[in-house]
């Protein structure tokens, strides 16, 4: 058995100011900083192997602060395939290496793209064009907003990372962490929980609070806290 952990990153400085983010790489906000490291607490007597977040700094952030004091070890980024950053990053202590939480980085993990409502106000944009058009632009399974994109698009990426980079640690026994976003981590749980379009988009997932699921002959079971 081994265990997966989500956890959408902690409040942003623009989920504060109630602007649509996407793809806008904004960091934390101090209340995100605070649900970071209160997540930290609730995983902290869980043994981690490795991690994966996304590019986008407000998951780093909150994947780092979590783990800051985490026994398992000292999170470090692994920048696999950037050249000089992965190659000049070698450890040559075997008794360091192994104190240390390897992090993967993709973009596939990134939030959904949300193109040209990127950086406009939500409430702004309901009295534009209608609380029903931007509930749709927001929480509908196949409709995209303005040059972004939709869940389903977004799911096209994130599922098939998931699958091929992610689920092999858990099936040899590596208790995995990843840290994402509010859709990327949408689109996983509709995988895991075998959710259809519509009960997809009734979906909630609050910022800060760890998800655990427990692996076991090849099928995902949620764990109660």
């Amino acid at each position: 058995m081994s265990l997966l952990i989500l956890l959408r990153h902690g409040e942003s400085e623009w989920n504060k100011l109630n602007l649509f983010t996407g793809w806008v790489d904004v960091p934390l906000s101090r209340k995100g900083i605070k649900e970071a490291e209160d997540a930290g607490k609730v995983i902290k007597d869980i043994k981690i192997d490795v991690a994966f977040t996304s590019t986008l700094i407000r998951a780093q952030m909150t994947l780092m602060l979590s783990l800051l004091d985490h026994p398992s070890g000292i999170p470090y980024l692994t920048h696999t395939g950037e050249g000089k950053l992965e190659e000049w990053a070698k450890v040559y202590n075997e008794k360091t290496f192994a104190s240390l939480i390897p992090v993967y980085t993709s973009w596939h993990l990134n939030e959904r793209m949300y193109g040209e409502l990127q950086g406009k106000n939500k409430a702004e944009m309901m009295e534009e064009f209608g609380a029903e058009q931007v509930k749709l632009w927001r929480r509908s399974y196949d409709v995209a907003p303005p040059e972004g994109e939709s869940l389903e698009m977004t799911a096209q990426r994130v599922i098939p990372y998931f699958e091929e980079m992610i689920v092999p640690h858990l099936r040899e026994a590596r208790n995995v962490f990843v840290c994402a976003h509010g859709n990327s981590l949408r689109a996983i749980l509709m995988d895991l929980m075998g959710l259809n379009r519509e009960e997809i988009i009734q979906l909630e997932i609050a910022t800060g609070e760890p998800i655990i699921y427990e692996f076991k002959y090849g099928s995902f079971y949620r764990k109660e806290s």
